[in-house]
């Protein structure tokens, strides 16, 4: 497991601190909405849920004990609400990232996954799709009937790949961002990356932070920026070329503003 200080560094401390939610056979009434509304951020990706938007039925259900948090993480995902705010508004293979997110808590590890979950669609539709995570071994030796799904990807587990942490870096963004905030639901965050069957550089919400110990902002550090030059010119380009820039801390942003204008890839930022 990450330490807190680097996890907060990176900017995923609040989903390493909190404690998993449980929902326990007598639960109290406060226990219950507690499981409700973890389920519907975590499911929802932490987009905005309206009053009128809520699974009044289903919520009735997990409240009598008629059902599971796992049988109530289902209809979140099975239901027109879910599909509206990910299913039709996004290509497939970014749909098929948010539900890895959103239901096992982790990223894909390769392209083989995406491949699989888009012929499950393709051969049984939306609901085996949404079902072959939950009904999953994986999930269940996670999270079982009553613990609602979080985000695990951050951490060292059983089975779990190391590329994983990195590919969570690509579709965590924080806390307090949504997924329907984040300007990519045209594309999948990690495409490329699964593609080449390469390990994505980890871009954290704070950007450029690092697992050195050190949390200094002060104004006047330098900061050294790596960067990919862009292709202005969209032809092929054989070699890509590595640049550098230092800059101090009150010109960092518009610096990175003006890099990502010219359609350069942003490597890293580091103190320098």
């Amino acid at each position: 497991m990450t330490s807190l200080l680097a996890a907060k560094q990176l900017g995923f401390e609040p989903s390493a601190t909190m404690p998993k939610v449980e929902l326990r056979a007598y639960s109290t009434e406060d226990e219950v909405q507690a499981a409700i509304w973890a389920s519907y951020r975590q499911v929802l990706g932490h987009d905005h849920l309206m009053e009128s938007e809520r699974l009044i039925s289903a919520e009735s259900l997990l409240r009598q004990g008629d059902i599971s948090v796992r049988d109530f993480v289902r209809a979140i995902a099975q239901s027109e609400l879910y599909r509206h705010k990910f299913f039709h508004s996004s290509p497939q293979v970014r749909f098929i990232e948010l539900n890895f997110k959103h239901l096992l808590g982790r990223a894909p590890y390769d392209e083989s996954e995406i491949t699989e979950h888009v012929n499950l669609y393709v051969q049984k539709g939306y609901e085996a799709e949404i079902n072959s995570y939950i009904d999953s071994e994986e999930y269940n030796q996670n999270f079982g009937e009553s613990i609602v799904p979080y985000y695990r990807g951050f951490s060292t587990q059983r089975g779990q790949k190391t590329v994983g942490f990195n590919r969570m870096f690509q579709l965590y963004r924080g806390y307090a961002n949504s997924d329907r905030a984040q300007g990519n639901d045209k594309r999948g965050a990690l495409t490329l990356d699964l593609a080449r069957n390469m390990a994505n550089t980890v871009r954290t919400p704070s950007f450029g932070r690092a697992l050195n110990g050190n949390s200094s902002t002060e104004r006047g550090q330098l900061y050294r920026i790596r960067v990919i030059q862009g292709n202005q010119n969209r032809t092929p380009q054989i070699r890509r070329s590595l640049r550098e820039f230092v800059v101090a801390y009150e010109q960092l942003t518009p610096t990175l503003q003006r890099l990502n204008q010219r359609g350069c890839q942003i490597v890293g930022v580091s103190a320098a």
